[in-house]
């Protein structure tokens, strides 16, 4: 289900206060119907806090929190129509799977009939039928998630919460669990907000993002816009990895780093002075005898060799950093080069690639 832009939930102005801490400044965000929404950043950021008053558990000392226009701020967490999921799943252990789903529906004192057929359509979406009968200690770790996940979901919340949901599984069967989250929130229609702290996970399964530090929002949009355009030094250091070439800006479309004249985009956001060039991995070229003239050329050194099957990546030293510059090669690539601890090595971006950041 495709997302619009019409926000379901909104938080305006939001802080939260323990003593003389802030755990969460002045945060102003808008959700959207059918989005798939992530909180993301450090421990300590204010992520959890944020969830937690958005489940109602926490009362915001500042700002307010709409629900369809609403003022749900005051309200308490059993009356809000939202659902939060524990990274612990929370399942009864003494009840099969269709028991736990079926619970919530249960306690509303639904109908037998309605919560049969709401329950044998869930099963299905989770695609858990064939496990209806046994208990939570006979399920591996992703299926009891999917119970999790279903039993938060049948209720039809009007936005499920879900915190840090993949963080007990191991790395394979959290790969996987990403799609499965994905499909199931696109079935189901619902708001999902997640929080997280895994970069990785939020570029895979977020429509949208937001990137917190010391309890304030540093960036807001897409998983592709963040990556590509970050705004700033920490967030283009915290989403994936980024080389950052520290220099002083000497014109419009040039950078000065270690005595070498870097080209940049004269369209650039204009930070002047000293400034941080962020540059990923794969926008980072091996030059060859044949190879296309790159913007910026520069030589270096090989100073480490980091093998991950797709690709592999290699820690350069250069003149125009003090810390060695990281270069992602692509396997098919490495097929036809041998990289080797102390080869000498050229390296080139085009300007177009480069993120002009103040330091």
């Amino acid at each position: 289900m495709k997302t619009n832009n019409a926000p379901v939930l909104v938080l305006d102005k939001v802080s939260k206060s323990y003593g003389q801490g802030m755990a969460v400044k002045d945060v102003s965000l808008s959700i959207r119907e059918n989005e798939f929404f992530a909180l993301l950043g450090p421990s300590g950021c204010g992520k959890s806090t944020l969830l937690r008053m958005l489940a109602g558990f926490e009362t915001p000392t500042a700002g307010s929190i709409y629900l369809d226009g609403r003022d749900i701020s005051p309200m308490p967490a059993n009356q809000r129509p939202l659902n939060l999921m524990f990274q612990s799943y929370a399942l009864f252990p003494n009840m099969n799977v269709r028991d736990n789903i079926a619970y919530g529906l249960e306690m509303e004192r639904l109908p037998k009939d309605e919560i049969a057929q709401r329950v044998d359509a869930m099963l299905e979406t989770a695609q858990l039928r064939d496990f209806a009968r046994r208990r939570p200690d006979q399920l591996s770790g992703g299926q009891r998630q999917r119970v999790a996940l279903a039993r938060a979901l049948i209720k039809r919340p009007r936005v499920l919460l879900l915190d840090e949901p993949l963080g007990a599984l191991d790395k394979k069967l959290r790969g996987k669990m990403q799609l499965e989250l994905k499909r199931l929130q696109h079935e189901s229609g619902i708001t999902f907000i997640m929080v997280t702290h895994d970069q990785e996970e939020a570029l895979v399964m977020a429509d949208r993002m937001a990137v917190l530090k010391d309890g304030e929002v540093s960036q807001c949009g897409s998983p592709n816009d963040i990556y590509e355009n970050p705004r700033s030094r920490f967030v283009a250091d915290f989403i994936g990895v980024s080389n950052l070439i520290e220099g002083q800006r000497i014109s419009n479309d040039q950078v000065d780093a270690g005595g070498h004249r870097l080209k940049i985009e004269p369209t650039a956001a204009l930070v002047s002075g000293n400034v941080a060039l962020a540059l990923r991995p794969e926008r980072l070229q091996v030059l060859g005898g044949e190879s296309p003239r790159c913007d910026n050329e520069v030589d270096g050194r090989v100073v480490e060799v980091a093998y991950h099957g797709l690709d592999t990546n290699l820690h350069v030293h250069t003149p125009v950093s003090s810390k060695p510059l990281i270069v992602r090669v692509p396997s098919s690539q490495h097929e036809f080069t041998t990289f080797t601890t102390g080869m000498p090595i050229r390296l080139g971006w085009n300007a177009q690639h480069a993120r002009v950041l103040a330091c």
